[in-house]
This record gives C-alpha cells, sequence and structure tokens, in this order.
C-alpha cells in the first residue's frame, strides 16, 4: 500500500509502500478515502524537538480520516465489512484509575496513532474495533476526514455553558474557528475571535457567525464596547498558545469568568496569576476529545445544522501531498484533505 513515513530524521515525510497491516482479533481495517492535516502532521513534517522526541524514525504518520471498514477481526461482532467510519486516534489503555473509570480521554499511558504508532496517511489502516466512530450517510467522507480537530473545538467549546453567553475565541486557525461555529450553534450571543493573520480571520467571517477582530489594527476594547460588553466577555477559549493572547483574554474577562485552554504556549511562559485570582477566573486544559462523548455530540450537531465545511480550504490528491503541507505550512489555509481513493 502506498503510505506517508517519516523515513528520516528530517524535514519532510516520504511516500513509501508498505505491507498492508495485519490486523488482530479485536481490530478492524480501515481502506482510508480522505485524511486531514493536522498541526501535529505539521511538527513531524517539520522535525522539531517535539517530533524528534516523541516520533520514532520509520512511522507511518497522520490520525485524521475517514473510510471504509473492508475486514474484520473474529471477534469483532458489533460493525460490519462495508461500513463508512471515522475513529478515535488516541488508543487507551486499560489500567489507570481514569480509563478503568470510563474517562478515558484521561489516561496517562494514551498513544496516538501516526504519533506513536502507525497512522492514517496510508491506504489501509489498522484500528481496535473499540476506536471506531461509524458515520451516518448525513456526513460525508470530507468532513467525516475531519472530526478529529472538530472534536477538539467541541470539546473546549461545550467545556463551559454557552447559552445567552459572550464568547472570546484567540486564535483563528482552523480548530478555533470550528469552535465559534459551535458556540454560535448552541446558543452564545457575541462571538469574538481574535488574531493577527487577516487571512485567517476573512475564512473565520466566512466560516461562522463571528466578529473577526485583528489586535495588531484594532483595539479590543473598541469592539466590546461596540458590543456593549460592559464588563467583558463570560467565557474564553484560548486556541492560539501565544502567552500574550492569553494576557489580553484575561484582562478581557468578567469577574468570575471561565477560560478553557486548548493552545499550547511555547514551553514556560510567564502568567499574571494574581490577575487571575482577583478576577476569580476558572482556567480548564482540555486535551483531545471525550471519548466517546464529544462524538456523539458533534455527530448531533453535524445531523442538525452544524456546518464547517467551509473550513476546508485545500484538497489535493495523496500523491501531491507536498503541496498540501507547503498550503499547511503557509499559514494561510485552513484545513486541507487529501484524497487516497
Amino acid at each position: 500500500m502506498r503510505c506517508l513515513v517519516k523515513a528520516k530524521a528530517e524535514e519532510g515525510l516520504w511516500l513509501e509502500e508498505r505491507p498492508v497491516p495485519q490486523i488482530g482479533p479485536d481490530d478492524v481495517l480501515i481502506k482510508v478515502r480522505k485524511t486531514g492535516i493536522c498541526g501535529t502532521d505539521v511538527h513531524i513534517w517539520n522535525w522539531d524537538a517535539w517530533a524528534q522526541k516523541t516520533v520514532p524514525v520509520g512511522l507511518v504518520t497522520g490520525h485524521e480520516f475517514a473510510g471504509e471498514i473492508v475486514a474484520l477481526g473474529r471477534d469483532v461482532t458489533d460493525l460490519k465489512v462495508g461500513q463508512r467510519c471515522s475513529g478515535e486516534g488516541h488508543l487507551i489503555g486499560t489500567h489507570s484509575r481514569q480509563s478503568r473509570s470510563g474517562r478515558f480521554h484521561l489516561d496517562p499511558e494514551t498513544r496516538g496513532i501516526g504519533v506513536n504508532e502507525p497512522g492514517a496517511f496510508a491506504e489501509f489502516l489498522r484500528l481496535p474495533a473499540f476506536n471506531v466512530v461509524p458515520l451516518p450517510e448525513g456526513i460525508d467522507d470530507e468532513v467525516g476526514a475531519i472530526l478529529d480537530p472538530l472534536g477538539n473545538a467541541v470539546h473546549t467549546a461545550l467545556s463551559f455553558d454557552l447559552v445567552g453567553e459572550d464568547v472570546l475565541i484567540t486564535g483563528a486557525g482552523p480548530i478555533g474557528i470550528m469552535a465559534g461555529a459551535v458556540a454560535r450553534h448552541v446558543g452564545a450571543r457575541h462571538v469574538v475571535i481574535t488574531d493577527v493573520n487577516p487571512d485567517r480571520l476573512a475564512l473565520a467571517a466566512r466560516v461562522a457567525d463571528v466578529v473577526p477582530v485583528n489586535v495588531a489594527r484594532e483595539d479590543l476594547r473598541e469592539v466590546m464596547g461596540r458590543l456593549r460588553l460592559v464588563q467583558g466577555f463570560d467565557v474564553g477559549m484560548e486556541m492560539s498558545g501565544s502567552p500574550a493572547a492569553l494576557d489580553q483574554m484575561v484582562e478581557a474577562m468578567v469577574m468570575g469568568g471561565r477560560i478553557a485552554m486548548l493552545g499550547i504556549p511555547p514551553g514556560r511562559t510567564a502568567v499574571d496569576w494574581s490577575r487571575i485570582v482577583f478576577k476569580a477566573l476558572t482556567i480548564k486544559g482540555v486535551y483531545g476529545r471525550e471519548i466517546f462523548e464529544t462524538w456523539y455530540k458533534m455527530i448531533a450537531m453535524l445531523e442538525n445544522g452544524l456546518e464547517i465545511r467551509g473550513v476546508i480550504t485545500h484538497r489535493f490528491p495523496a500523491a501531491r501531498f507536498e503541496d498540501g503541507f507547503a498550503a499547511m505550512r503557509s499559514g494561510l489555509s485552513g484545513k486541507v484533505v487529501l484524497d487516497w481513493t
């Protein structure tokens, strides 16, 4: 089969031929149709410090996908050949307190497909049946291929009650934009999204009913004044990983406001904790998706009018993966989807 491999300890990925994976009794074999390129995949391409200490050379990469089940392990009884699916890319253990109590997304033994285990940038993927998420007919392969990042957006957005609330999102990457669409879908009043990239902000305005703010050119306080947010925002979603964005968010929150953080700051960063204490803010770190509650919720929302397809800006056949990664690395794209059919 064709697959994208981290074949060398240097920048890039390489298209290679590998044997089709052999499945175990509790696995399924999935014929991959579409895959999304993630920011994590860009880190692996760049071979940065995180990738060098995390990803084994020779690994088949990729973790955002949609496809069709073509073979079942002998003990798999609740799925069928021909079934369309996506899947949870976090492979959990069974020993931790978190896993044994059903809080699978908090399991410290978690390993990721395409990061620690062979991934989905391939014509075929082996996946535990437990991790398979069947796709209803109303969700096509293209949207199915980006359910993983949509799940990050949904997990972050639904961390706090949003009905009637005013929301600030810092970071207009694809996940931040999708979080804005989710917030409006579930009943937030005003959703403001900030960034310094005009192309990403323009994309946010096209995809979701949000107020885009370029903080390099506009004063967030003036925007708040126009929206009559006298006391500030009720809920914040930090998606950028920028320490300056978090500082600005803290200043813009109401007393007792709540912040969900998905963005990863660069190493150790200074935080004005006294400001957080005196404003009585709640801060929640968000990792991945709640397995499988987030999947149920986002599929239900997609079936009931949530529209996020516009966040996909580039589509390439898998053979043109280099163009796909160039688009992602440019900072000018939304989601990039590769076609493996």
